[in-house]
């Protein structure tokens, strides 16, 4: 047996689907009307503390008077730390120093005695680590003998000193050498007016001398 439709079937076939495709929209559409409202305009609830709704439409999830929100979910956002500052490193301080020694020297010698090259290790160990030194060197004779005499023997002096600080390790070309002669005494005029005796030597001990000073920088303690 072959079926039939005629125009009408057809028709009305083709509006039930369409019917039927309307009420599956207005299924998944949300529908705030589908709510029930009392007079007030107030959600009605349930007792056990649901909106109460209609029965048209899905169950009003997405109302938030009925439904809660879900709680949003904390999220992890990783930050980079900031780079330590640069700390500036301590600038060095330097503080000038100045030493100075006096070596003495026999009647008419020009060599170091023992007392004298003990005053000079003990310049040296003070000036180590010293930075830009500048060493001075001056030889002094006293009055006894010529004037000629005494102003070689000042010259023979200072450049023993020298000599040991250049052995010691201070660089030559750091020691800065003049000499005096018996032109600048450190006794006073009057003094020392005796014979050429041993009284009269003994009291001008301090004429026959090289004078010593350094000056340079290190760092502060």
């Amino acid at each position: 047996m072959r079926s039939t439709f005629t125009l009408k079937q057809t028709v009305r076939a083709i509006g039930c689907a369409a019917a039927l495709g309307a009420f599956s929209a207005s299924a998944q559409q949300p529908d705030e009307h589908g709510l029930v409202k009392d007079s007030s305009g107030a959600q009605v609830m349930s007792g056990f503390g649901l909106c109460v709704h209609n029965g048209f439409g899905p169950p009003p999830a997405w109302t938030a008077a009925c439904h809660p929100a879900l709680a949003p979910v904390a999220q992890y956002i990783e930050k980079a730390a900031p780079a330590p500052a640069a700390v500036p490193a301590a600038a060095a301080i330097y503080e000038k120093v100045v030493f100075d020694a006096n070596v003495l020297f026999d009647s008419n010698k020009s060599e170091l005695r023992a007392a004298g090259r003990d005053t000079l290790d003990t310049f040296i160990g003070r000036i180590r680590g010293l930075e830009a030194q500048s060493v001075t060197a001056i030889g002094y004779a006293d009055r006894m003998g010529t004037e000629a005499s005494n102003q070689i023997l000042s010259e023979e002096r200072v450049a023993a000193v020298k000599a040991y600080l250049v052995a010691s390790g201070v660089a030559t070309e750091r020691v800065r050498t003049s000499a005096w002669g018996e032109t600048r005494p450190t006794t006073v005029a009057g003094e020392c007016n005796d014979a050429n005796n041993a009284k009269n030597v003994a009291c001008m001990q301090p004429d026959r001398h090289v004078f010593i000073e350094i000056s340079g920088t290190r760092l502060a303690q």
